[in-house]
């Protein structure tokens, strides 16, 4: 059985590795193990249509969030299908940078794949920052100089933010505030990487209007439920939860940085939601964690890489560590 399509596959491991001795520990996903905890106090109403207006303060809530105007974000039942809603819109050539989400080689038919900036000076790009599964970071400054050169040959930039909520950094890393009307640049957010609740599924397209406008008319009315959009709006407006998570996240890396350390693997990557190791056999260091009822992420192009997920507690980071010991 193949572990590589995408994390998360918790049922699956369960089938093939039994429940083993102590609960599963998913750290195959990157998703935040803290999730938002006001969860449990927003009021939904279920028995009617979600609605309109409260979609609208949804996406107010997330264009405040992002740093945009109100008018540049739509609300999406999550990032996947904006992507391969977005694709058909773009301007050939495209490319992707690589290696990245399956999702990025699949929005157009016929993109090939790039391995850096340099490469692409014409058509479109599609890319993550930070990047998945590596943890690269790239600076707004290369990205807009970037989509400066694309947008002058009617090319598009795509920028798939999922994992730009976590970043602690002096300058912000997003490009979403450069969206204009008169750009070529779209960004995708992620609501449940960083709020840890992927099941809301929920996400934004940042975009110049008329693309906006396009999404609005592809997705239809109701485009998200009425649990999303007031999760969604209560999360987004709870800024002291949100900076003291980036921290707590920030943390949370540097304990797993420094026990991989002790276990001689070195720590690749810049985003503290996950770290990408690289061993002899990944393949071999998957399936021996999964025994111990640990599930983590390798990937089929590359047998030496092994995506680990933030441990949500000193006990689980202690128990991964002894599961690396034991090898």
């Amino acid at each position: 059985m193949s572990w590589t399509r995408h994390g998360g596959r918790l049922a699956e491991a369960r089938a093939t590795y039994g429940e083993g001795a102590a609960p599963w520990l998913d750290l195959s996903t990157g998703i935040n193990p803290h999730a938002w905890p006001g969860i449990g106090g927003v009021a939904i109403d279920w028995a009617r249509l979600p609605d309109e207006g409260e979609l609208r303060a949804l996406e107010a809530a997330a264009a405040a969030y992002f740093g945009v105007g109100e008018g540049h974000v739509a609300a999406l039942p999550g990032t996947e299908i904006g992507l391969r809603m977005v694709g058909p819109m773009l301007a050939g050539p495209v490319r992707y940078l690589a290696p990245t989400y399956r999702t990025h080689g699949e929005m157009v038919a016929g993109s090939v794949a790039a391995a850096s900036l340099a490469e692409v000076r014409d058509g479109t790009l599609i890319l993550a920052n930070p990047n998945n599964p590596d943890g690269r970071l790239l600076s707004p400054h290369d990205l807009l100089a970037t989509h400066d050169c694309l947008r002058v040959r009617g090319g598009w930039l795509v920028v798939d933010e999922a994992f730009a909520d976590a970043a602690v950094t002096k300058a912000p890393i997003s490009v979403a505030a450069h969206v204009a009307d008169d750009a070529r640049l779209i960004v995708f957010r992620s609501f449940g990487k960083f709020f840890g609740l992927a099941g809301v599924r929920l996400g934004f397209v940042i975009a110049p209007a008329p693309v906006i406008a396009q999404v609005r008319a592809r997705i239809g009315a109701w485009p998200v439920s009425a649990a999303a959009i007031a999760i969604g709006t209560a999360a987004y407006r709870d800024a002291g939860w949100i900076a003291t998570m980036r921290e707590r996240l920030v943390q949370g890396a540097a304990d797993l940085d420094a026990m991989l350390v002790r276990r001689r693997l070195a720590p690749i990557g810049a985003c503290s939601l996950f770290r990408l190791v690289d061993v002899p056999d990944a393949g071999a260091t998957f399936a021996r964690l999964a025994r111990r009822a640990i599930l983590t992420r390798p990937f089929d192009y590359d047998p030496h890489w092994l995506r680990i997920g933030l441990p949500g507690s000193a006990a689980a980071l202690e128990r991964l560590e002894q599961a690396l010991a034991d090898g």
